[in-house]
């Protein structure tokens, strides 16, 4: 059976509590133009020294707390007005594997769904990602220093073995590159990999659902012959790409909701129930079931788009 955790709250939508939008806790406001200077000199002082330290899997901790998560985070707090619900249901440690709906035509979502555990769980989220993203050079290199690394059940049993959170999109490409008429549709989740890795790592999946990432680039068309030709799975139309060239990769500022549902733990099964496909399918289609129901609740709470 699949449990949920002595003492949550509900996940209802009148009684969650919102997260507000401050910033980082320990960032310093006030200190002075010099103090800032200062820290900037340090900071580029150590990376040129090498001294800074990266794990197996290459994440840079500086880096993506002191450059990379700022980049976004403007984003987060200003352009979508994120809020948050469900908080209390990311545990403040041991591992689990964060299961959520994958959407926007560019996969903005991993990383405001980064954002938001690290700023406010104050927890690293260690995104699993597609085998094209480290198939471009740069991109793969900073997703690989930002703590990404590739959706391979080896990878993420080995990172929830260390106690991580682990985050991943059953949907893929199919989620990501759907149509606008289809937004908040789950797509198929795959063949269950992750309910296979949850199971042989013991550890609880939180399913999330995330809201305003359908928005930002309504997909209206796809063009198939240019996605061949350059290896994409898709070249996406919309209502301002390409038309408006570089200023279309500008996201729409729609309002976002991010919700944290209840932790599944998968009581009365063990790690050999991962080879039963049938027990894999089940509990599959159970959480992709979970999840949509969760889209339309937080859908109906946020309203508008814009």
């Amino acid at each position: 059976m699949i449990a949920h955790g002595p003492g949550d709250a509900p996940d209802d939508p009148d009684v969650a509590p919102v997260i507000p939008l401050n910033p980082q806790d320990g960032e310093d406001s006030g200190a002075s133009g010099e103090d800032r200077l200062s820290a900037v000199l340090s900071f580029l002082r150590r990376r040129l020294n090498g001294e800074y330290e990266v794990d197996e899997f290459g994440f840079d901790r500086e880096l993506t707390d002191k450059v990379l998560l700022p980049l976004v985070r403007a984003l987060y707090q200003y352009w979508f007005r994120t809020e948050l619900r469900g908080l209390e249901n990311v545990p403040e440690s041991g591992c689990a594997l964060l299961v959520g709906n994958h959407s926007g035509t560019l996969p903005i979502d991993g990383l405001m769904l980064q954002v938001a555990v690290h700023d406010h769980a104050h927890r690293d989220l260690r995104l699993l990602g597609a085998d094209l993203v480290y198939q471009v050079p740069v991109l793969g290199h900073l997703s690989r220093k930002a703590g990404h690394t590739l959706a391979h059940p080896a990878d993420a049993h080995r990172l929830l073995a260390k106690g991580e959170l682990v985050g991943v999109f059953p949907e893929g490409f199919k989620g990501v590159g759907k149509p606008f008429r289809e937004r908040y549709r789950l797509q198929r989740f795959g063949r269950g990999g992750f309910v296979e890795t949850a199971l042989r790592a013991r550890a609880p999946i939180i399913p999330v659902a995330i809201v305003g990432a359908e928005e930002i680039y309504p997909k209206i068309g796809d063009v198939r012959a240019l996605a061949r030709l350059l290896g994409l799975p898709y070249f996406p139309i919309t209502p301002t790409f390409p038309l408006l060239g570089a200023l279309g990769l500008v996201p729409l500022p729609s309002k976002w909701l991010i919700r944290f549902g209840e932790p599944m733990f998968l009581e009365g099964y063990g790690p050999e129930d991962a080879d039963d496909p049938m027990t894999v399918f089940d509990l599959t289609d159970h959480v992709r079931e979970t999840i949509q129901q969760m889209l339309y609740d937080t859908l109906l709470e946020r309203g508008p788009a814009f």
